[in-house]
């Protein structure tokens, strides 16, 4: 005797259902609701960029200079973060040095910003609303 295991599955039988009358085959789907900005405080102070987009701003100059006729941000862009991967570190020193001064400097303004909001200079409610 042969145990389940061993014996092969019953296919199962299935029944195709009958559209309803009336209604469409597809129901559109609702459009999802946008989305409300973000919880921050529009008076924080804004992350500085990586190097990365240090390096973009040059070579994005220097790019359509050399190929005016390229004008899609993809091509750009793509473009761009291949010649970023082949880099050496020493090129890529320079834009770490804009970004480590940039985060200094945010850093210095998050600091004033936490004291100014603990110390209550900085209203609850925004006056952006």
């Amino acid at each position: 005797m042969k145990t389940r295991s061993q014996t092969a599955p019953k296919p199962l039988k299935t029944v195709a259902l009958a559209p309803r009358p009336g209604s469409p085959k597809r129901r559109p789907r609702p459009k999802p609701k946008p989305k409300p900005a973000g919880k921050g405080d529009p008076r924080a102070p804004k992350k500085p960029p990586t190097a990365f987009f240090y390096f973009m701003e040059d070579f994005r100059k220097t790019y359509q200079q050399e190929n005016p006729s390229v004008k899609l941000m993809q091509e750009i862009g793509k473009a761009c973060g291949e010649k970023w991967n082949t880099m050496a570190f020493e090129e890529k020193v320079k834009y770490y040095d804009i970004a480590t001064e940039k985060r200094a400097e945010f850093e210095k303004a998050m600091i004033e910003y936490n004291k100014k909001k603990q110390s209550g200079e900085l209203s609850e409610e925004s006056d952006y609303d």
